[in-house]
């Protein structure tokens, strides 16, 4: 199968997601939203990380354009900004990966 070569822009969006998945917080918060809207309190208390790290991590994922804050009264949740993301984090999840011990331990790929 030949595909098309990927334009700037989708090489643009590509990179974006990686830089998302690329901190195990902004994974987990993707991941959490695939099934329905959440609070950054809800998020924050699932993730196990204090509110103000959840606020930068959500004001990182709104920057790459992935999700979005709907305001709800005098709270806002947030949901995936497209509803294509949710069916590709799924496709992700099935993607077996072997990694080596020690590498890619977050200081950068050592293999």
């Amino acid at each position: 199968m030949i595909t098309a070569p990927a334009s700037v822009t989708h090489t643009a969006a590509v990179a974006r997601l990686g830089h998302a998945l690329s901190d195990t917080t902004r994974a987990g918060v993707l991941l959490a939203l695939r099934g329905a809207p959440r609070y950054p309190a809800e998020l924050a208390d699932a993730l196990g990380v204090s509110r103000q790290v959840m606020s930068n991590h959500l004001a990182c994922l709104r920057g790459c354009g992935l999700v979005e804050s709907v305001p709800d009264g005098r709270r806002s949740s947030y949901r995936l900004a497209d509803p294509h993301l949710a069916p590709a984090l799924d496709e992700l999840m099935r993607v077996t990966l072997l990694v080596e011990p020690g590498c890619c331990d977050g200081e950068g790929c050592s293999c």
